[in-house]
C-alpha cells in the first residue's frame, strides 16, 4: 500500500545561520624594506597601534601615507622607525618618497 499525502511528513531544517567572516588578524610583525619592497606590502593594524619598520636595503627608504597621515621619515639602510596606525578605520595607501614605484596599503581595522 502506498501511503496517501495524509501519511507522508516531511521536516525541512531552519537555515543554520551563517557565521560573520572573520576579520583580518591584526600584525604583529616587523615591516621590513628589502632593497627595493615592502615585506608584507599589505597589512593590518588597529587604531593607534605602533609597528616597528626595519630597513635591511641598501639605500634609505621611507614609509608614508600618501594623503600624509604618516610617514617614518627616512630610514637609513640598516636602521628602523616606528609606525603608528592611525585611529580611524580604513584603507591607506603608502609609498615610499624616494621609489613611488614602492607601495602598499595598510589597513586599520
Amino acid at each position: 500500500m502506498v501511503p496517501g499525502p495524509e501519511e507522508t511528513s516531511s521536516t525541512v531544517a531552519p537555515p543554520s545561520p551563517s557565521a560573520a567572516p572573520p576579520s583580518p588578524s591584526p600584525f604583529t610583525g616587523t615591516v621590513t624594506i628589502r632593497d627595493f619592497s615592502f615585506e608584507p606590502a599589505d597589512f593590518t593594524l588597529g587604531p593607534g597601534t605602533a609597528v616597528t619598520v626595519t630597513n635591511t636595503g641598501t639605500t634609505a627608504h621611507t614609509l608614508t601615507a600618501q594623503d600624509g597621515t604618516f610617514d617614518t621619515g627616512p630610514i637609513a639602510p640598516g636602521g628602523s622607525a616606528t609606525l603608528t596606525a592611525p585611529t580611524q578605520p580604513g584603507g591607506y595607501s603608502y609609498l615610499c618618497t624616494f621609489h613611488h614605484f614602492m607601495r602598499g596599503i595598510l589597513t586599520v581595522a
